[in-house]
């Protein structure tokens, strides 16, 4: 598992750091990761409106980036619902 971690948290900061701090993903930097790393679970990835409404329903403190914590939440979704774990 500790593999896993280095992996979400190394590509975390390679598509953060990319416009900017490598603390937060702006939108673009957001839909970057998604189409790239995450096309096969989450469902029109490439459809900007899609990922727009995702990086919205995760951006807790409305702040138009999502830090670490804000994108851990879709991970954990997304891996719960593949492994068919109930919400």
């Amino acid at each position: 598992m500790e593999s896993a971690i280095n992996v979400l948290v190394s590509q975390f900061k390679k598509y953060a750091g990319s416009d900017g701090s490598s603390d937060t993903l702006s939108r673009d930097e957001f839909r970057k990761l998604v189409t790239s790393e995450l096309s096969n679970l989450v469902k029109n990835a490439a459809d900007l409106a899609t990922t727009d409404q995702l990086m919205s329903s995760l951006d807790k403190n409305n702040d138009g980036e999502l830090n670490f914590l804000e994108f851990w939440q879709l991970i954990g979704h997304l891996a719960s619902k593949h492994g068919g774990f109930s919400q």
